[in-house]
């Protein structure tokens, strides 16, 4: 017991992220049991295949013990309803955190649903994932070398070391920041992109039928890329542009700014213009590179596959 970090961990939706979280917590010892919940039984029986959980469930109700730690891996949209269940469940000291993609908003249901002064809730975002989901997709590596962002509702609260341990146990490096700062930078970074991935999907369905046959068929690698992108769960993507509509409408404004000045240069051919925009653009691509966030992620799971 000594050696790990928690006593008992309950997983809030063990799909891709949450059973990478349990391998996480089981490989680097630091949860000693290991329990998920999950509303579908599908599921829960695939965990119970891969044994990777002590005890999977499909309502919290179902147990009857308290946890020390609970990490929510739910969609957005469940959020509130699982913060009331919370409510009447926890009777114990318990830190919560979370795996949302917007923060603001989470921040808003637990306000909403939750008054238990044993709840101490550490909004988080590990900023780690694939296209697909599902258990048998989840990975012991999945966090390693990321970032986990965490935006405190005070950012002078105790319970903030416990829950930057548990990230960076699994190899995670954290950042810490505002919720509405956090869900203006993740707009940009994943929200717009995921959304541009969608539209060029949709447009390339709506061609031709010989036309998208051959666009499948020649699929270039950045084509390529964007059906990757696409094709990640819909329930996830479709919570967050409805929990992160303000700050995406925002980014969604100026990227479209700037794809209108891009395509002013291309039918005036002002070739000058096109090569100082993809000159800076390349900049910013070496500093990706420079922050060890570029390039392709291969877990340790699949190179030894390969």
């Amino acid at each position: 017991m000594a050696d790990f970090l928690f006593h008992k961990s309950l997983i809030i939706g063990v799909g891709l992220i949450g059973s990478s979280i349990a391998r996480a917590l089981r490989k680097y010892k630091i949860s000693s049991e290991i329990y998920g919940i999950d509303s579908n039984a599908d599921v829960l029986e695939k965990c119970n295949h891969l044994n990777i959980l002590t005890s999977g469930k499909k309502n919290l109700q179902d147990f009857s013990s308290q946890f020390d730690l609970i990490i929510i891996c739910s969609p957005l949209s469940s959020y509130k309803k699982i913060f009331s269940s919370l409510n009447d469940f926890v009777k114990q000291p318990t830190l919560i955190t979370d795996v949302g993609s917007t923060k603001v908003s989470v921040i808003q249901d637990y306000q909403e649903a939750c008054d238990n002064q044993h709840i101490r809730f550490v909004p988080g975002h590990p900023i780690a994932g694939l296209e697909k989901s599902g258990p048998e997709y989840g990975l012991t590596d999945l966090f390693e070398n990321r970032y986990c962002i965490l935006t405190p509702i005070n950012e002078n609260d105790k319970s903030i070391g416990p829950i930057k341990s548990l990230w960076e146990s699994m190899g995670m490096h954290i950042e810490v920041m505002s919720a509405t700062h956090h869900d203006r930078v993740l707009a940009m970074t994943s929200h717009i992109p995921q959304l541009i991935a969608y539209s060029i999907v949709a447009t390339a369905t709506e061609l031709e039928t010989h036309i998208r046959d051959e666009v499948i068929k020649y699929s270039a690698a950045g084509f390529r890329d964007f059906t990757r992108l696409a094709g990640s769960d819909p329930i996830m993507w479709r919570d967050v542009y409805s929990k992160n509509k303000d700050a995406v409408l925002e980014m969604l404004g100026r990227f479209s700014e700037d794809l209108s000045t891009l395509q002013k240069a291309i039918r005036n051919d002002d070739i000058e213009l096109l090569e100082k925009i993809f000159t800076s653009t390349k900049e910013v691509r070496k500093l990706i590179e420079q922050a060890g966030q570029a390039g392709t992620f291969i877990p340790t799971e699949e190179r030894k596959k390969s």
